[in-house]
């Protein structure tokens, strides 16, 4: 029997139990794909992820699992993996920031890493791929799986359109807060979404919420995540959505986003995006961490 050591932190918040949770095996050298895929289903958590040597000559290798399945790349879960090998001083000492590179299934995932004034870790990574947009959904079906009325959505800047930057999402713009917290998903209505060629992964949004530009909720109830706190990679998607939405061929934008206080985590994302000549040139996703506790598993 192995024994294998994990930390477990909330990534997007300065405050323990707020955030997204995230376990961390720091060492998963041994562990076979049903291993990890029972341990992930154990801390029940949205992702989990698994720490190997690189095999291409970058930081690490890491394998994020939900509850139910394998992904090819997450936001959350690479914000906490590196703050936790941080902050465990497995990039040695480092007195403001360094650069690691996460080979992933999606691709690399570049993430620079900081130590403000106080010693807190803030981790920002940098999408691992480009913006690529999907299907459009119609409005009618959309509100039906979200159990709301078709006028509640938005299609001002874009109908229901599924985009991604490493891992796709249904991404929905909502006319109001109101609207935002009362959506709930409407399962046999979600079978139908699939049936028609869309993701499980569905994001809503409200802009110019106070205090926020984004208030945001995701749902995956189908991957073992009803509701997600925070979610790196739709909400990286997301700000390259609407940049590449805007009418301005340059730009360089900022966005300070809200998610996951309708399930009493609130998480709090900053998220970066570049346009150059009509293109969506580079998307940034960061954020603070906070350790919670670590132990060991037996396999």
């Amino acid at each position: 029997m192995s024994k294998y050591e994990y930390y477990i932190c909330d990534v997007f918040t300065q405050q323990k139990f707020s955030g997204n949770q995230l376990a961390v095996i720091t060492d998963a050298e041994g562990l076979s794909d049903h291993d990890m895929q029972n341990i992930a289903r154990e801390f029940n958590f949205s992702e989990s992820t698994f720490v190997f040597p690189s095999e291409k000559g970058n930081t690490r290798k890491v394998r994020i699992f939900t509850p139910r399945s394998e992904v090819p790349f997450a936001g959350h879960p690479n914000i906490g993996t590196a703050f936790i090998l941080a902050e465990i001083g497995s990039f040695g000492d480092f007195a403001q920031s360094i650069d690691v590179v996460f080979e992933e299934e999606a691709g690399n995932v570049p993430i620079k890493i900081n130590k403000d004034h106080c010693g807190y870790i803030w981790c920002e990574l940098s999408a691992p791929a480009p913006l690529s947009l999907g299907k459009v959904a119609t409005v009618d079906l959309v509100s039906e799986v979200l159990s709301i009325e078709a006028g509640d959505i938005n299609v001002t800047t874009h109908y229901p359109q599924v985009a991604s930057v490493g891992l796709p999402f249904l991404f929905v713009e909502l006319q109001s807060l109101e609207a935002l917290s009362q959506a709930q998903i409407d399962l046999s209505k979600l079978q139908r979404l699939l049936q028609e060629g869309f993701p499980s992964y569905i994001h809503i949004y409200f802009r110019d919420a106070k205090d926020f530009d984004i208030r945001c909720r995701m749902f995956a109830p189908l991957d073992g995540v009803p509701e997600d706190p925070a979610t790196g990679s739709a909400n990286a998607a997301l700000i390259a959505l609407l940049s590449h939405c805007d009418q301005r061929s340059d730009l360089e934008d900022k966005w300070k986003i809200s998610q996951g206080s309708e399930i009493g985590r609130p998480s709090v994302l900053h998220g970066r995006a570049q346009k150059i000549g009509g293109t969506v040139t580079e998307v940034n996703l960061g954020g603070y961490s906070v350790m919670v506790c670590k132990g060991t598993i037996s396999i």
